[in-house]
């Protein structure tokens, strides 16, 4: 008959006990953030706009940071908010895409079901009390009609003519409508969201004025190259 060792057993089971438990580990508050993100529509497309820093806190960190990404041909996704959780949603996005290609049956996901998608992503996240840090504007061209989409960390979601997001809502968007028109053209939609984001340089103090512009209609889809404004403080 074999037998125990009490003294052992119960030695083990203490080291077991005294070890500490798994931490889950949740995003409570953004530490690596990116500024406003602003939209327009115009006749022919969409356009929207963001400056190229990344703050660590109050602290300038990296200066020369894309936060405007294409999908496929005719749509453009932005985000402001902690980065590494917009890097998180551009990996699935990714994948998204490649499982879209290789379906090979000639449709591609469009604006608006990208951004269907991407709400159900973040609302999920949400859900598991684990949010992804992030206020997004998705742009695109589909069947030529203009989209113009929001989405935040907790899921809402709209459409509109004119967006923004974080500081830009209140000190950008009411400039956005009042220069709004059905019949914008792309010189003007480009020169309303410079001087917008020139705005914004001037009274937030997480943006510069080191900018990116993305544009998006029925014949193309880019992200310009860094553009620095000119500024006054007189």
């Amino acid at each position: 008959m074999s037998t125990i060792d009490f003294k052992k057993s119960y030695l083990i089971q203490q080291e077991i006990y005294n070890q500490p438990l798994p931490v889950r580990e949740r995003t409570t508050q953004p530490i690596h953030t990116g500024s406003s993100v602003i939209g327009i529509k115009f006749a022919e497309g969409v356009m929207i706009a963001t400056d190229t820093q990344i703050s660590y806190g109050s602290l300038a960190q990296f200066r020369s940071i894309q936060r405007i990404h294409t999908f496929g041909n005719r749509t453009l996704i932005a985000a402001s908010g902690e980065y590494s959780d917009f890097q998180f949603l551009l990996d699935g996005i990714r994948a998204l895409e490649t499982t879209d290609i290789c379906h090979d049956d000639g449709k591609r996901i469009s604006a608006p079901e990208l951004h269907s998608w991407v709400t159900r992503v973040m609302g999920q996240n949400r859900a598991k009390m684990n949010p992804l840090w992030n206020y997004i504007l998705i742009a695109g061209v589909d069947k030529n009609r203009s989209f113009l989409g929001y989405v935040d960390l907790v899921g809402t979601n709209f459409e509109d003519n004119t967006l923004a997001t974080g500081l830009g809502d209140y000190i950008a968007r009411p400039l956005l409508r009042k220069a709004w028109r059905p019949d914008l053209t792309e010189q003007e939609a480009r020169k309303t969201l410079e001087d917008c984001m020139r705005v914004l340089f001037y009274r937030d103090a997480r943006a510069i004025n080191k900018i990116q512009i993305g544009t998006v209609t029925a014949t193309k889809c880019e992200i310009s190259e860094p553009i620095l404004l000119d500024t006054t403080w007189i």
